[in-house]
């Protein structure tokens, strides 16, 4: 990438009499993240969808770690079962920070890992890459001063030169990278942040259609301002150059807002836009990091070229079930008066539901993505960065997914799962077609349609500081490889044993 990628998120103050009856946003006292792969982020989402503790960020991961400590230390000790009530103490004797009296406080979390998997790329559905018997380790280390957490986890893994999903350095027999690397300072009503961190928008069940860990994480700045039940939340990132129709580079900038809502404590709203700016020597514009601005309107005013997206997130808990959606409209043409605006429409959905049934918690969702969504004429505005989804990672598909969830003894966690796919040959890194063929190009499931059944087993287990995860399945594909009557059937998983450790103090 040209230069250091800049990610800017904010959230405003809202000025309305209702806010000042409304919990603050965060506490002065600093907080690192715990990240999408901590190994109890499953743990906590299990407790969300069982109704054992309250969802600290609703539509928003990652999850603050005094936020998550807060949670658990206010759960209903009532309605816990053994399991459950085990792994409440587990995670907050990791997580809970000794009182400092104000003083600087450091930790340092090592981790060794060794894994062995059929395939490199990390989501099991899309197998793809070689398998390996792979190592990796690392160091995450934490320092807080007062309303300031700084974070650094470099790690080594020789799975990244074989995943086709990360663009780093690969000619190497080790790889590595920093998973998280941040400043983050909270004040009672917001948070300053810059550094690189795995963010999704919308309901955690799935990556997200805007925002989403499907590219690995990159460096941002950001601010927050706002309230528990408000919040108007902005992404800026500077991504890699990419060439234009005519072969110059274009320098390249995703620009994100949501305004963030809850008119209860059941349910939860977000209204959000993105825009993805680029050409030649071009710079970012105020105008489009101005988070009180809409972005549609400031296209539409300035008359600046912009590949313009617009959404909505949505969740509610209705007598102990969860209902939860996300929609986005990448291009739907209203004004047809030429041959160029009867381009097929760019969208994307989700519908899902959650509901716990005694200790297990069962999730269904169908999502859907249309063959031209995240592409434009001009192939500098995709929404990718490196040739990875910004939001989700693949188009023109449709997917229902099916799973169960149980803590079932000490720290083992299991999901069972039943996914069918179906995927046609459209790729947002693929031209945009030439208007010509707007009449013969499909909304949804272009060329030969690929079908997967998958029927998979996932789990993870936590004792101590020992930790082992593992997923497999069976993949009954039909017109495997885009290929009309190939049929296929293959086992895709891995497992991965953890060895943790972590050392813990004031600093002097």
């Amino acid at each position: 990438m040209r230069g250091h990628p800049v990610l800017l998120v904010a959230t405003s103050v809202l000025l309305s009499p209702v806010l000042g009856r409304v919990a603050p946003l965060a506490a002065q006292d600093a907080s690192a993240y715990v990240s999408l792969e901590h190994w109890a982020t499953p743990y906590l989402e299990y407790l969300i969808a069982r109704g054992i503790i309250a969802d600290p960020s609703p539509l928003t991961r990652p999850f603050s770690q005094t936020d998550v400590v807060r949670v658990l230390t206010e759960a209903d000790s009532t309605r816990l079962n053994g399991p459950e009530r085990r792994m409440v103490r587990l995670i907050l004797s990791e997580l809970s920070i000794p009182k400092t009296d104000g003083k600087p406080w450091g930790r340092a979390d090592g981790d060794v890992a060794a894994s062995g998997a059929s395939q490199a790329r990390r989501d099991p559905l899309r197998d793809a890459g070689p398998g390996h018997a792979t190592a990796s380790g690392g160091i995450a280390a934490q320092v807080l001063l007062g309303p300031l957490a700084a974070v650094t986890h470099p790690y080594f893994d020789t799975r990244l030169k074989y995943d086709p999903d990360y663009q780093g350095k690969k000619d190497r027999f080790v790889a590595g990278r920093n998973a998280e690397a941040y400043v983050d300072a909270r004040w009672r009503f917001g948070e300053l942040f810059f550094g690189s961190v795995d963010r999704n928008w919308g309901p955690p069940a799935l990556e997200g259609l805007l925002v989403s860990p499907s590219p690995y994480s990159y460096d941002h700045l950001g601010m927050v301002l706002g309230t528990r039940r408000l919040q108007l939340q902005a992404i800026v990132t500077e991504l890699d150059d990419l060439p234009d129709t005519s072969g110059a580079l274009n320098h390249r900038y995703f620009v994100a807002h949501r305004l963030l809502w809850r008119p209860g404590r059941a349910t939860t709203l977000g209204f959000w836009e993105g825009e993805i700016a680029a050409g030649p020597g071009r710079n970012l514009e105020p105008w489009f990091a101005n988070i009180l601005n809409l972005g549609l309107l400031v296209e539409y005013d300035r008359q600046i070229n912009v590949n313009s997206l617009l959404g909505l997130d949505f969740e509610a808990r209705l007598h102990g079930t969860k209902v939860f959606a996300q929609v986005l409209l990448d291009d739907i043409q209203i004004d047809r008066r030429t041959k160029a605006d009867s381009e097929p429409p760019s969208y994307g959905f989700t519908l899902g539901v959650e509901r716990p049934v005694r200790a297990v918690v069962l999730t269904a969702y169908y999502t859907q993505v249309a063959n031209l969504t995240y592409r434009t004429p001009n192939p500098a505005e995709a929404v990718e960065s490196r040739l990875v989804g910004l939001g989700r990672n693949f188009s023109d598909y449709d997917q229902v997914t099916m799973r169960a969830s149980a803590l079932i003894g000490p720290g083992i966690l299991l999901q069972p799962e039943a996914t069918v796919l179906r995927q046609g040959q459209g790729d947002f890194r693929l031209p945009y077609p030439a208007v010509a063929a707007y009449g013969s190009t499909p909304t949804l499931f272009a060329g030969v349609v690929e079908r997967t059944v998958r029927l998979a087993l996932g789990g993870t287990w936590q004792r101590g500081a020992w930790g082992f995860s593992g997923n497999g399945g069976v993949h009954f594909l039909h017109n495997a490889g885009h290929v009309s009557g190939a049929s296929e059937t293959k086992w895709v998983g891995g497992v991965t044993l953890a060895y943790r450790f972590h050392i813990q103090g004031a600093l002097p």
